[in-house]
């Protein structure tokens, strides 16, 4: 799609491909190596998006520490709520560099309705992204929101660290949730870019390939 922002996926994950606890119960995988990776990327981007899910189970403040960047930029910050269901006292809040994307009608400034149906449609988010300005987008999870991404086929890159821990468990958060892939031709492929040895795991790169 055009006229879209070029979209990276990050996420950690440990060694059997889990993001948290059950429960969705955070859980640290990687290191401050990898802490100042990742405020360096959401330091560059436009935009960090996370789901509703995220906000509920962690209340992120999604911002770039100074501890990792100095003189840090502001990123927009978007939170995709299907329901509306975000809390009023939501560190998302604290001012208001921020936008809520729903899939309901909403009279709220700071609420925006992206497509119809239960769930936000990534594309119309994008495309209002896009005619905000927003040129470049972190997605930072959970997993079904990461999923969501690929389904729609706009992810551009993916940043996955693997830590060197084991959670286990088959109901704990993995990085790409949802309905998964029923058809051989659901699959989504991806090209191993780099791979670099990092605290103690590894962060791999992938470019995705989509079907024609």
């Amino acid at each position: 799609m055009k006229n879209r922002p070029r979209v990276i996926v990050n996420v950690a994950m440990s060694a059997d491909g889990k993001i948290a606890l059950t429960g969705n119960k955070e859980v640290k995988i990687s290191g401050d190596e990898d802490f100042k990776r990742v405020h360096e990327l959401r330091n560059r981007v436009d935009a960090i998006i996370v789901g509703i899910g995220t906000v509920l189970a962690d209340d992120p403040k999604l911002t770039v520490k100074e501890k990792y960047v100095d003189d840090p930029n502001k990123p927009l910050r978007v939170v995709l709520d299907s329901q509306g269901r975000i809390p009023e006292n939501s560190n998302i809040f604290k001012d208001d560099n921020y936008l809520i994307a729903t899939a309901q009608e909403t009279d709220r400034k700071d609420f925006v309705r992206c497509g119809d149906g239960d769930k936000v449609d990534i594309n119309t988010l994008l495309r209002l992204l896009h005619e905000k300005g927003v040129r470049e987008v972190l997605v930072e999870g959970g997993g079904e929101v990461i999923y969501s991404f690929f389904r729609s086929q706009a992810v551009d890159v993916f940043y996955v660290f693997v830590g060197s821990l084991i959670i286990g468990g088959r109901d704990a958060p993995t990085p790409a949730d949802g309905e998964g892939a029923r058809l051989l031709d659901d699959i989504i492929q991806l090209k191993l870019i780099s791979q670099e040895p990092m605290d103690d795991g590894v962060l791999l790169k992938y470019e995705v390939n989509y079907h024609d």
